[in-house]
């Protein structure tokens, strides 16, 4: 296998209803910045050179994708009404409907809908010290170093431990994996509900994927005053 023989793309699960957020819709489809809140983490990776196309996984009945434009991100984007009742079954379901469009070897990087600050060039970071080693297939992930204090709770929410930091990482998107080496992971897994995130998958599979540095600007939107801090971030990046 040779890095010239691999491709990249991007693959956005958007099929949950955000519940935390507390809205009446899907979280994905929040105002942020004038446009819904998924644009913005898709024109980031469509705006990436090296990715090939970008495809949004989303709920069969989905019904609000149509009724926004998005022709300003151009010809990668690519919907797919197949999302699954968790995010790990709408990967996995991406997957199955990407096999005949991509190849085996080929990077897929998963990415939260709901990280709309994303910035092009974490993408390219990712890309740069994963995708350019040839026989590497345990892939890698953003993540950032954990800065605070961690207390572990009892039943009673009572700290009944301080757990060391050192050597913690707080796990980000993009997760950028071979196709088939995550189909084969999500396929095989005994239990989807219980997959968090793409990389807990691939180490089920005895893989070690790789940590890339990013930082605290590529937040997930989860409750309410994270889409607050989301539209400070994208408001004052050119700062």
């Amino acid at each position: 296998m040779t890095v010239s023989s691999s491709s990249y793309y991007a693959l956005v699960p958007a099929a949950g209803s955000g519940a935390r957020m507390g809205g009446a819709g899907p979280k994905q489809y929040l105002p942020l910045a004038g446009r819904p809140l998924i644009y913005h983490a898709l024109a980031a990776l469509c705006g990436v050179a090296r990715v090939t196309r970008v495809f949004v996984v989303l709920a069969p009945d989905d019904a609000e994708w149509n009724r926004h434009d998005w022709s300003a991100l151009g010809p990668k984007l690519t919907p797919l009404f197949c999302g699954g009742a968790t995010r790990a079954e709408s990967v996995r379901n991406g997957l199955r409907a990407t096999a005949t469009q991509v190849q085996a070897q080929d990077w897929m990087l998963v990415h939260d809908a709901a990280r709309p600050c994303l910035a092009p060039w974490q993408v390219d970071a990712l890309i740069d010290a994963v995708g350019t080693i040839a026989d590497d297939n345990a892939g890698g992930i953003l993540a950032v170093p954990v800065a605070d204090t961690l207390k572990r709770a009892d039943a009673q929410n009572h700290i009944s431990a301080t757990v060391a930091r050192e050597a913690l990482w707080q796990a980000q998107t993009p997760q950028m994996f071979r196709h088939a080496s995550l189909r084969r992971a999500l396929e095989s897994h005994a239990n989807l509900g219980a997959v968090t995130d793409e990389a807990g998958a691939m180490e089920a599979q005895g893989f070690h994927p790789r940590l890339v540095a990013a930082d605290a600007t590529n937040l997930k939107v989860t409750y309410p005053l994270d889409l607050l801090l989301a539209g400070w971030i994208l408001q004052h990046r050119g700062d």
